[in-house]
């Protein structure tokens, strides 16, 4: 029997020639991390028209001739930054909002502090966030607005919207949990066994970074491992690192939430599902869905793993309105908003449902004096 000869040589040759293209992609990538690199996020052109406490109101002009009568105020969670609508310039539902002519409202919630622990769900509904309404009617001499709310943001606008329906003349949800009594995401299964009471009275106001630690750990393999993997993989490629780093700073950029709020929302909401049930309560009046007459667009990711589409779909059968549409894109919680596909087809779809009911009923604008703060 011949003996088979090992090719050590080419075997060799072969490890050589990785090992030179890996010194080369190390060079490549020391160059680029040392070297300047555009990481800002959030660039959009604004100004703050509007500040109570920690709450900013940011306007953003549209980027062409305005093609919709009424402004769109943007109501992003409490639960990290609103950033993320405005990521980067190519990734910036934002500025897409704004090449179709829009004007773009975006509530900044700041960073809570100590002095912000007692504030409520009714605080924010009743009180911030009707605020900034009734200053956008007044500004813009209309009764009625748009509303957007993105995630648990989409949670307070629809609780709004029940409350106060003859001031909106839109409603749009995207990635909105209404239906908080689902075993289908991880995270409303730990918020349904949370001891939030002696979480709350033990931190005052809920730690950013704890909660942010909590999301981590809902796929540790794909939030913590894969991604510094694929950092590895494409360090010598600098779009990938500014793409990257910029994703970074907004998952740890992680404001505190105020405690009594997230202690209410938790037992009202992932523990006792009230507000789809219709049994929710704000500052003494009942958060009735059948109140939300307006039109409604809700728009939801079939493989969202934070907010699963069984906490969306059931809240266009819920409200009063005849006027509803379920949207289903094939993305998950944060692809809805950044992702190729959906950057290309959500705000389209959303500036086309606008246009299409884009109207101030006959006689508001002499009606429309909101109360004076």
């Amino acid at each position: 029997m011949t003996e088979r000869k090992i090719p050590v040589d080419l075997i060799l040759a072969k490890m050589a020639a990785e090992a030179e293209k890996v010194q080369h992609r190390l060079e490549k990538a020391k160059d680029i991390l040392l070297g300047p690199l555009d990481t800002d996020i959030a660039t959009t052109p604004h100004e703050v028209v509007y500040q109570e406490d920690r709450v900013r109101l940011r306007y953003y002009r549209p980027l062409k001739e305005a093609r919709l009568k009424t402004p769109l105020l943007l109501v992003y969670a409490l639960i990290n930054r609103e950033s993320m609508l405005d990521l980067q310039t190519d990734r910036s539902v934002i500025q897409n909002l704004l090449k179709e002519g829009m004007a773009v409202y975006l509530i900044d919630w700041g960073y809570p502090t100590r002095k912000d622990r007692y504030l409520t769900l009714n605080d924010h509904v009743n009180g911030y966030l009707d605020t900034i309404v009734d200053f956008l009617r007044e500004r813009h001499h209309l009764a009625k607005i748009n509303l957007m709310g993105v995630s648990l943001g989409g949670t307070l606008a629809v609780m709004y919207a029940a409350l106060h329906p003859q001031k909106l003349n839109n409603l749009i949800t995207i990635v909105t949990p209404t239906h908080f009594d689902t075993d289908k995401g991880l995270f409303h299964t730990w918020m349904k066994e949370i001891d939030v009471d002696r979480l709350i009275d033990t931190f005052g106001n809920l730690p950013g970074e704890l909660l942010n630690a909590c999301f981590l750990l809902l796929n540790p393999a794909r939030l913590v491992f894969d991604k510094y993997v694929g950092f590895l993989e494409n360090m010598d490629d600098q779009e990938f690192i500014e793409n990257f780093i910029r994703m970074e700073k907004w998952i740890f950029d992680c404001p505190d939430i105020p405690g009594e709020t997230f202690r209410q929302l938790v037992k009202d909401c992932y523990q006792q599902n009230l507000l789809i049930r219709h049994k929710l309560e704000l500052g003494g009046k009942r958060v009735d869905l059948k109140k939300i007459t307006m039109p409604l667009l809700n728009i939801y990711g079939r493989y969202d793993h934070l907010v699963p589409p069984e906490a969306c779909k059931p809240l266009t059968r819920k409200v009063g309105s005849k006027d509803t549409e379920d949207i289903c894109l094939d993305s998950g919680h944060i692809g809805i908003l950044l992702g190729a596909k959906c950057q290309r087809e959500l705000v389209p779809r959303i500036a086309g449902w606008l246009k299409d009911r884009d109207k101030q009923d006959k006689g508001l604008k002499a009606a429309a004096k909101p109360k004076k703060k």
